[in-house]
């Protein structure tokens, strides 16, 4: 009998309806001879409408009191799955984070999973019930509820198949897998059968928005088997894994999009040793975490730098710049909120010349202007006005899957 953990996100437990779907989902997987594990995410739009409960209250809240309040939605969610699950006549338990063994560190709202204890979980598989464990949480050491972020549920699935030696790990979403690009804003997008891992944590962190990076990163490490699907349509979804059938012969395994970045451009910085060191160990210092950077030749013995940020941390990182202006020593920084990021990604384009050149060619035939331009072994991402973003997308994926 194999044990597997399959996850559920707030989309697919919106209403009662959709819970009650789950929970079939859920006992089918049980009754076809299998110990399952259950990780579910907050209702629909739940966690939103928290955050805006503890704004109208208190705007400035505590960051432990807000993760108090943020895990309540994913412990909503598994009791009423559970209660489906028994009128549906099979046993099951719901379980916190806490109560589930999540152990994590104490850096509330963005908090990283340490041990899981998993002896209770096991205790209750032990007892044939269906366990249902609340994604997106756990307890810090010193007692507290603790949340992990953004895409916390994937992590927290993840995490509950390594530590338990999970034969697989499903995450069920509303789309049927992973796809070329975003089905639901290109058209001709593709589902794969199958996609590296690498690949997949180069799609998630580009933008991306079916898999968390670090949900994947961990899949990684620990060999986790990994299935996306839907928990709508029934149909098979998208394996992830270390090494795909297709590797050899893949140039390019999708197009991502993400608009949560800004631009800033450092202007007129002297051209001597240790002026880069002084600029990004600044942001470095105050947790800005930088993605592309961009240096122009000198002349005249001054320079300019460009980098990207976190659409989040712009205005922070234009702050720290312009505060410590002479201390670097430029003329003035510009800051650029309305770009996007896209970018193609494929675990075979090291080894394929032209990717870029095609890239290029797609863009230059769509009238899309290129801001800046970054490039690894199993990427290309391109910097371009956010109101060109969606066509940049479209062009590029016509001139790879058309």
């Amino acid at each position: 009998m194999s044990l597997i953990v399959q996850k559920f996100g707030g989309s697919s437990v919106a209403d009662a309806g959709r819970v009650r779907n789950v929970a079939r989902i859920i006992t089918e997987t049980y009754r076809k001879g299998h110990s399952v594990v259950a990780v579910l995410s907050a209702q629909g739009d739940t966690t939103d409408e928290l955050i805006e409960k503890a704004r109208e209250i208190n705007p400035q809240a505590s960051r432990r009191e807000m993760d108090m309040l943020l895990s309540t939605g994913e412990q909503v969610s598994i009791a009423l799955c559970a209660m489906a699950i028994e009128r549906m006549g099979c046993q099951a338990v719901s379980l916190a984070g806490w109560q589930a063994g999540v152990v994590t560190d104490s850096n509330h709202s963005a908090a990283r999973i340490k041990p899981i204890r998993t002896e209770r979980i096991r205790k209750e598989l032990d007892k044939k019930k269906i366990v249902l464990v609340a994604g997106f949480q756990g307890i810090s050491r010193y007692g507290d509820v603790t949340t992990l972020g953004r895409g916390g549920s994937d992590t927290s699935a993840v995490a509950l198949a390594a530590a338990l030696h999970a034969d697989l790990c499903q995450i069920y979403t509303d789309v049927d897998g992973i796809y070329t690009a975003d089905p639901r804003k290109v058209r001709g997008a593709r589902k794969l059968e199958e996609i590296t891992f690498s690949e997949m944590m180069e799609l998630a962190s580009l933008g991306a928005q079916v898999l968390h990076n670090r949900s994947v990163e961990m899949a990684k490490r620990y060999g986790v088997c990994l299935e996306v699907l839907s928990s709508f349509s029934g149909q098979p979804g998208t394996n992830v894994k270390e090494v795909v059938k297709t590797v050899e012969k893949t140039h390019v395994s999708g197009v991502a999009k993400d608009e949560n970045v800004a631009r800033l451009a450092l202007v007129g910085l002297a051209d001597r040793p240790g002026i880069a060191f002084k600029v990004f160990s600044l942001l470095a210092k105050h947790e800005v975490n930088v993605d592309l950077i961009i240096q122009s030749i000198g002349r005249a013995e001054s320079k300019d730098i460009s980098f990207t940020v976190a659409l989040g941390d712009a205005r922070k990182a234009k702050e720290l710049m312009e505060e410590h202006r002479e201390e670097i020593g430029f003329q003035f920084v510009e800051l650029n909120e309305d770009i996007a990021k896209v970018s193609v990604v494929g675990a075979g384009m090291a080894h394929n010349s032209g990717v870029a050149c095609k890239v290029f060619e797609a863009l230059y035939s769509a009238g899309v202007n290129i801001n800046m331009i970054s490039t690894s072994e199993i990427k290309v991402s391109v910097l371009v006005d956010q109101r060109e973003a969606d066509r940049a997308v479209q062009a590029i994926h016509d001139r790879f899957f058309a």
